[in-house]
């Protein structure tokens, strides 16, 4: 910008926003008010952009995103096949605000909700959140307004309402993007909230690991306080909130509301025993509300454009948009906000582009490590809570992993036990030792130890953990088991009976080998190999020592002439 005649500069206003959701193609530039869109944008790109497009309006072909099916390249955001089944309401404002300047959100409309909500009486807004059909976004999918209203009647002088922000789930970073992308929004909602249930003190729980996050929400919180907008006498309501941040250590069980709770106490992180929930008797044993971070940011948008409209997106049972991130062996990675029943294909092919390198799907995983793997023949599935509930998964709080042809199911099983296994508190026997014995199991299956018994084993003790633990933690953690069990069943014989990993995986039922008519003895494989597997004389056919060789695969990335066997 210094480059540029004061004149230029006036007409040109720059903003440094949060993530835009197109994370396969960042950092991207979006040119308003034609809403251009260029792509992995370097450096040495932001002075053509500003001279030539933001003055001009001349498009830098090279920048354009291009069409991967049709090879043709497009200029406006809205065209781009990832952008057009979206339905944002939450993230299309990340892309218009500079988190760290109150004033961006506040030129959107910011807090034009909490103005009309402190002139409304509480009761009034909490049947305005049930209205609209709002459910909780961290997993659960309990009713926003009745939680609400069931806080506003619990009886005691002091209440408190909490954000939680502490997103555990592995490929999930939704929660994250809003706070670092537009905190002020999740403040808004959060204020709304505590005047509905009558609270003066609120708390955003956020994962120590979200440095950005944490600064983001932190400077937030100051600049609404300086605007009047924290603290005594908001906006002159007679109405005192404030909110203070506390910073997670980093544990997945915290994402449990009782956990949380405990942690904010200053206690190890750990569930509560029920039926005392928050509402009820929550931090320092009073009604507390608990919402994670998407549902705090559905609210201004819900007290401004009315229930019916909110209502009148998503399905039945199910309102709204959902924001889940797409991660895994899919073209294009990245944040997605869709509305309430589409299905899993459209997600995957139409937003998604498909799979990497045009493998076949085999399975996409949704609500995290404790949600299930669903199979190619339920593509058709609609995303909402019941429906995928029924097939064996959860919504979760909206991780998404897609998985190609090849994948090994059982691994995967192995893979979140093994994360599970970990993070369980340890406080009840189903969890603590129910996860670590299915562990075990899974673990000697993919190391070729695995008995045939070890099937009805495996499911019984699934079925055990989920219906005798504490918290949602163990009572979802079976989920990955008996999803891969159900639906890739025959994956799990061919490890056992057959002693072979169908997708090539498991190292401990691949053996490698080295076809001798197509060695000709280069020498590559035997020099790359670091465990001196490979023996041999030069220019003649070599093998492998199956005693010493680790299956690392470097051989095969080091032959020239597929004369390596895996089988």
């Amino acid at each position: 910008m210094e480059k540029l005649p004061p004149a230029a500069r006036s007409k040109v206003h720059i903003r440094i926003t949060g993530c835009h959701g197109f994370c396969e193609t960042e950092p991207n530039v979006v040119i308003y008010p034609e809403g251009i869109f260029y792509q992995k944008v370097k450096p040495e790109d932001a002075e053509g952009i500003v001279k030539k497009t933001a003055l001009e309006r001349v498009i830098i072909d090279r920048l354009l995103y291009t069409d991967i099916h049709t090879n043709k390249k497009i200029v406006h955001e809205k065209d781009i096949p990832f952008y057009k089944k979206q339905q944002r309401i939450l993230l299309s404002r990340n892309s218009l605000v500079d988190p760290t300047h109150i004033d961006d959100y506040l030129r959107i409309g910011g807090y034009k909700a909490l103005s009309r909500a402190l002139r409304t009486s509480s009761t009034e807004i909490i049947t305005m959140v049930g209205k609209s059909g709002l459910r909780g976004r961290g997993g659960a999918g309990f009713l926003t307004g009745l939680k609400w209203k069931l806080c506003s009647q619990s009886k005691g002088d002091e209440k408190f309402v909490i954000c939680n922000a502490d997103e555990g789930d592995p490929g999930a970073y939704m929660d994250r993007s809003l706070l670092e992308g537009n905190p002020q929004s999740v403040i808004e909602g959060m204020i709304i909230g505590a005047y509905a249930i009558g609270s003066h003190e609120g708390y955003v729980y956020v994962r120590n690991e979200y440095p950005l996050a944490v600064k983001n929400i932190t400077l937030a919180v100051e600049q609404a306080n300086e605007y009047g907008l924290l603290g005594r006498n908001i906006l002159g309501s007679g109405f005192d909130f404030d909110i203070k941040i506390v910073q997670g250590a980093g544990a997945f069980v915290c994402g449990e509301e009782t956990a949380l709770i405990s942690s904010i106490e200053g206690k190890r992180g750990a569930p509560r025993q029920k039926p005392f929930y928050p509402a009820e008797r929550g931090l320092y044993k009073k009604p507390t509300n608990i919402n994670n971070v998407e549902t705090w940011a559905n609210i201004p948008l819900i007290v401004e454009e009315g229930p019916e409209w909110f209502s009148g997106i998503g399905t039945e049972t199910c309102k709204g948009t959902k924001i889940f991130s797409l991660v895994g062996k899919i073209r294009n990675t990245g944040l997605v906000e869709v509305p309430m029943g589409i299905t899993l294909k459209e997600i995957i092919y139409d937003i998604g582009g498909g799979i990497v390198n045009d493998k076949k799907f085999k399975a996409v995983q949704t609500g995290g490590p404790s949600g299930g793997c669903i199979p190619k023949d339920l593509l058709d599935l609609p995303l909402d809570y019941e429906s995928l509930i029924r097939a064996g998964s959860i919504m979760g709080s909206g991780g998404m992993i897609v998985m190609d042809e090849d994948t090994c199911m059982v691994d995967i099983a192995r893979y979140f036990l093994n994360f599970l296994k970990d993070e369980s508190c340890g406080n009840c026997l189903p969890c603590r030792k129910g996860i670590q014995r299915m562990h075990e199991i899974v673990v000697d299956i993919t190391e070729g130890k695995g008995k045939e018994e070890d099937i009805s084993l495996l499911n019984d003790l699934a079925e055990t953990v989920r219906d005798t633990s504490l918290c949602g933690l163990g009572q979802t953690a079976s989920n990955p088991v008996l999803s891969t069990l159900k639906y890739f069943g025959e994956e799990y014989i061919s490890h056992i009976k057959d002693k072979k990993c169908p997708a090539g995986v498991c190292r401990g039922l691949i053996h490698y080998s080295i076809i001798e008519g197509k060695c000709n003895g280069c020498g590559l494989c035997k020099r790359f190999c670091t465990e001196g597997a490979v023996e041999g004389e030069k220019k003649k056919p070599h093998y492998i020592v199956e005693a010493k060789c680790i299956k690392c695969g470097v051989c095969i990335d080091s032959c020239k002439f597929d004369a390596i066997s895996v089988e």
